[in-house]
């Protein structure tokens, strides 16, 4: 039944950001700004307190800035892979043009603790709407938020300083380019231009490249959830009382044997080393009877 909810309402809002994608001017004029963020902050299944707490910048106020969005939830060890697979079936329903699932792993550590991560890669106009709705499946299943945080880079500016960089490249090459064909130069100078040229165009290949990632690092939001374990199971509450009673034994055991096995190494050698000297000293006391009596055996004692 949560399952089917959480994928209702991710629908509603897939529906929302398709709405504000069919307008032809949606990425530029400020009325299509306006309306991203009425979509983003519009009515949804998470609760308000939810939307209040989820961390977020709009794409409207920061044009050119990149977003990586972080979030550390912990639930119960038994549910962890089910809210997982709850957030992998919300991205499923955006399709892969709006969220991709890039990582998800899961493991159970020395501690006996489940720790997970799924990495989401998400169209930016819907990537605080995509964490909002995985707190409230969170907050659902019992489980709290520890940890939220954005982290911005301003790739816009890098992309600018760019192509100011490449458009001097170009202009510098049309130059060299120029020099050429007006000749009058001996074969050392031509080489040595020709040599400026080769590698001002290898610099406008690689600033393309650099703005090309830039572009799409902008068109993409990461979004990164954490999952950590609590120790406890479904039905026990967020703690199973009687795991942490075995495993209290189990380590106070351990302790005690510990303790047994370190006195017994340390007194041991010791205890040897005495018994050693008192039969010594017993065969000497013995051997200096005899030789005070004769050679004679010692006399019996009475009771003997």
């Amino acid at each position: 039944m949560k399952k089917k909810l959480l994928a209702g309402a991710m629908a509603l809002a897939l529906v929302g950001c398709g709405e504000r994608q069919a307008d032809e001017t949606a990425a530029s004029s400020p009325a299509a700004d306006a309306a991203a963020e009425s979509v983003e902050g519009g009515s949804a299944p998470a609760a308000r307190s939810t939307d209040e707490e989820t961390p977020g910048v709009s794409i409207s106020s920061a044009p050119g800035v990149a977003f990586d969005y972080s979030y550390s939830f912990e639930l119960d060890d038994g549910i962890i892979s089910k809210v997982q697979q709850e957030h992998a079936e919300a991205c499923e329903i955006l399709g892969t043009a709006r969220c991709r699932i890039v990582d998800v792993r899961y493991q159970l550590n020395d501690e006996k603790r489940v720790e997970a991560q799924t990495q989401f890669a998400l169209d930016p106009g819907i990537a605080r709407r995509f964490g909002a709705d995985a707190i409230a499946s969170v907050e659902k299943a019992e489980g709290v938020l520890a940890d939220a945080s954005v982290a911005g880079e301003d790739v816009g500016s890098q992309i600018a300083a760019s192509q100011v960089r490449s458009a001097g490249a170009a202009a510098e090459v049309e130059r060299l380019e120029a020099r050429l064909k007006a000749g009058g130069l001996d074969k050392s100078e031509r080489a040595e231009i020709l040599g400026q040229i080769s590698a001002l165009k290898g610099e406008l290949t690689e600033q393309r490249a650099s703005r090309k990632a830039g572009e799409a690092r902008i068109a993409t939001t990461t979004v990164v959830f954490h999952y950590a374990g609590t120790g406890g199971l479904p039905g026990i509450g967020h703690k199973n009382p009687f795991a942490d009673a075995g495993e209290t034994l189990m380590l106070s055991g351990g302790t005690a044997l510990s303790f047994v096995l370190t006195l017994g190494a340390a007194v041991l050698p010791w205890a040897l080393l005495l018994g050693l000297l008192i039969l010594v000293w017993r065969s000497n006391a013995a051997i200096a009877l005899r030789r005070r009596l004769g050679g004679k055996p010692a006399p019996e004692t009475p009771g003997s």
